[in-house]
């Protein structure tokens, strides 16, 4: 990442503090750390530089003196006041009113402080990932808000992105469960995916034989009648499996009529996904659909490109690729000559970077797939597509997420022992949101209070979706979370609806000062209480914050920092009245100090995909 944010105090801090250890010990030591950190108490200052203290015993020098040769020789000036030095070497800096002032005022346009990035490269994030014929459940959840939420911090800083739905819609599973479905006459423009869904189990259940049973039977000298019924399921199984093979072949040759009817099961697949995607304010459409159909005529040229480069080996009639540091090689293509998964996967990295130049690939798939990228990008790399065509180093990153778990600790299921589908989730989240608000407006000094119920229950499903979304995004995405709908949903602590009651409440606020808000638009920022202080301190730090979200690839960093900037408005609220406040100057500039912290949450909601309601 090449962004830098303009306007902010630790940034301007830093570089002035390197020029000063620069002029102090030489050269050799420009990119030091300053180790420049947040105040632990106001008293003293903003912030704090303990650089001193790790060079004093490099350089052999007495902390203290160090820290007052580096003070003395920083230029700060515009910016801060006099710097002081406390216990062993602490140096203690605290701003200028009036440069914070002009910091803050920097930040208070369109843009909210946040720089674009200076690389115009496209990035492709690989999210959501479906197969035709099956129900999205609750791993769909995860792998779909966290693309969504890196997708949209990296749009934030300027970035063209391209959203990839890498649909599994091609290969035997698919022929199996198109070819059942046409034995059994089913009418394929009217089917809904929970008949899909089942489909899709019955044809897999179809193609499976008891081979190991039938030797067993034979070891043990099982009756006949066993003998019998196990070879008939295992010969019904083969023959499953041959029909679907010849359905596939027939596909694959582009026979029309079969080609109608597999897009009408994408077309299926695709509906109840849509749904799910409006539901989940994801951006996510028909044109980010690239499946395992897409590359399907691209297979050949990567077996001949890793042929070509000797990077593949023929074994046993496979074409594998081997690793000089681990044992297991990643086989691109079976003895019968068909393709796998990583063969899909290689002609997918071979568009994304050389057809869509994009230097940053990215995988949100859960973690068990670990193995699997780390073959995919190595053997990417050796068949030279680790570059863009105009020669930029691509990255390639794989962001495996945890487990959705129930109260038992144990991956979230239903009672019957089934996985939660997406739907029934989101199903209930938006009847809690709905219910949660109703109840609220039915108090007479609710600001809720008298409107109507459909207006009520789409305030609702943004709270209840809202509340799903930000407990998942505000995790490490590696770890396990327990899903807890009474937690998520409050309106008290860490959640998504304490920060979208935040920003309806300082919307009402702003409501009420009427045409002083336009009024408050050009006031002067001014800081007469430490809670001013200390909230304008947070809101410099936002451009930073969303630059290290796509940077380090981790949306929680933006849950972090809403909820400690929801916790210093409400440390301002308390101390500095608004409306009430004495003189025209300060209300004014509380005023458009609450408008500039409403539209920065109202910008990092967005980022994580979720609605800012105005009134709750």
């Amino acid at each position: 990442m090449t962004t830098t944010t303009a306007g902010n105090p630790v940034e301007r801090l830093a570089r002035a503090l390197q020029k000063g250890i620069v002029a102090v010990l030489g050269d050799e030591f420009a990119d030091t750390d300053p180790l420049i950190q947040n105040s632990r108490n106001p008293e003293f200052g903003d912030y704090q530089a303990n650089v001193a203290m790790s060079l004093g015993k490099k350089v052999g020098k007495n902390p203290r003196e160090l820290a007052q040769a580096l003070v003395d020789a920083v230029e700060l000036d515009e910016i801060a006041e006099p710097l002081d030095i406390a216990g062993p070497g602490f140096i203690n800096i605290r701003l200028r009113t009036d440069a914070l002032a002009d910091m803050l005022a920097s930040m208070d346009d369109h843009d909210l402080g946040v720089q674009p990035d200076a690389d115009t490269h496209a990035i492709a994030i690989d999210l959501c990932g479906v197969n035709v014929a099956k129900q999205m459940h609750v791993g769909h959840l995860r792998s779909t808000i966290i693309g969504d939420a890196l997708a949209r911090a990296y749009e934030r800083l300027g970035r063209t992105v391209h959203r990839e739905n890498h649909l599994g819609d091609w290969g035997l599973p698919i022929a199996m469960v198109l070819h059942q479905l046409r034995e059994q006459g089913v009418n394929l423009d009217t089917i809904e995916l929970t008949d899909l869904d089942r489909a899709y189990r019955d044809a897999q259940l179809s193609g499976k034989g008891d081979s190991r049973g039938l030797a067993a039977a034979n070891r043990l000298g099982a009756g006949p009648h066993r003998f019998i019924e196990l070879e008939e399921q295992t010969a019904g199984a083969h023959e499953a499996i041959e029909a679907a093979k010849q359905t596939l072949v027939k596909l694959q040759q582009g026979d029309d009529e079969l080609l109608r009817d597999w897009k009408k099961l994408i077309d299926c697949t695709l509906r109840a996904v849509y749904e799910a995607i409006d539901i989940l304010n994801v951006k996510l459409g028909p044109e980010n659909n690239r499946g395992e159909s897409f590359y399907r005529d691209r297979l050949d040229g990567v077996i001949e490109h890793f042929v070509s480069k000797k990077i593949a080996h023929e074994d046993e009639g496979a074409l594998v690729v081997r690793y000089e540091d681990r044992e297991r090689p990643m086989l691109i293509r079976k003895s019968d000559g068909g393709f796998l998964y990583a063969t899909t996967d290689l002609a997918a990295i071979q568009y994304r970077t050389q057809d869509l130049k994009a230097d940053r690939l990215i995988y949100v798939v859960d973690a068990r797939q670990r193995d699997h990228f780390r073959d995919l990008f190595d053997g990417a790399r050796l068949a030279g597509w680790d570059h863009t065509p105009d020669g930029a180093a691509i990255e390639f990153r794989h962001i495996p997420f945890g487990a959705v778990l129930g109260d038992d600790r144990k991956p979230l299921k239903t009672r019957s022992g089934k996985l939660v589908t997406l739907k029934s989730l989101l199903d209930e989240a938006v009847d809690r949101g709905s219910a949660e608000v109703i109840g609220r407006a039915n108090d007479p000094n609710a600001p809720t209070h008298g409107l109507p119920e459909a207006e009520l229950r789409e305030i609702g499903k943004h709270v209840g979706i809202g509340a799903v979304k930000y407990a998942d995004l505000s995790n490490d995405l590696t770890k396990d979370y327990v899903f807890d709908f009474d937690r998520m949903i409050s309106f008290e602590g860490n959640t998504g609806p304490y920060l979208q009651y935040a920003h309806a409440r300082i919307c009402s606020i702003l409501g009420r000062a009427g045409d002083a808000t336009s009024a408050a638009r050009t006031a002067q920022f001014r800081f007469d209480e430490p809670a001013e202080k200390q909230l304008a301190l947070v809101l410099l730090r936002y451009g930073d914050v969303v630059t290290d979200v796509a940077r380090a690839l981790e949306p929680h960093r933006i849950c972090t920092y809403l909820y400690e900037l929801a916790e210093a408005y409400n440390a301002f609220y308390q101390h500095c009245p608004v409306l009430k406040a004495e003189g025209e100057e300060i209300r004014n500039s509380r005023i458009r100090l609450c408008d500039l912290v409403r539209r920065v949450l109202a910008d990092g909601l967005d980022l994580l995909g979720i609605q800012a309601p105005e009134r709750m």
